[in-house]
């Protein structure tokens, strides 16, 4: 064998290598991606089976604990349209009626999401960027202004 074959060699094994270690990493990255839908989008286009987040308000009387003391359900809304969820996880300290919220799971055929991973915002100046882009999409977003709420109900 040549000198210039062994290189060549060398280099195609070396790109089929570079190769599977792309498909790999790849493959793994679109196992664990999450996709963010508001809940109009849920209507439009449901998701399947797949892992996606789920952002907007909790929807005022809508938060119920079960006999179970773990689970809770409650309702998303972007003031349009409203998606059930529920979630065996503790919630945050911040989660109340009137929040935004980000919730993260599956929606099963029944319309249900489950979550397994709730987030609420942290502070008064924050709302995650994907629920505030949904409500200003809904036209119902208003920038915060001290002691008024983002959102208020029938507005």
């Amino acid at each position: 064998m040549t000198r210039k074959k062994r290189r060549l060699y060398m280099l195609l094994l070396a790109l089929a290598g570079l190769g599977t270690a792309t498909a790999l990493t790849l493959t793994a990255f679109e196992e664990n991606v999450a996709f963010f839908f508001s809940p109009s989008d849920l209507t439009v286009k449901p998701p399947g089976d797949k892992l996606v987040r789920v952002g907007g308000l909790v929807a005022g009387g809508s938060v119920v604990k079960e006999n179970d003391g773990v689970t809770t359900r409650f309702t998303i809304t972007d003031t349009a349209h409203t998606v059930d969820v529920t979630t065996n996880r503790p919630l945050p300290d911040l989660f109340r009626e009137g929040q935004g919220v980000l919730v993260e799971g599956r929606l099963r055929p029944d319309g249900l999401f489950v979550a397994s991973e709730v987030l609420a915002r942290h502070d008064e100046n924050y709302m995650p960027k994907e629920v505030a882009d949904a409500l200003k999409a809904s036209g119902q977003f208003r920038p915060e202004v001290p002691g008024r709420p983002v959102f208020e109900a029938g507005r």
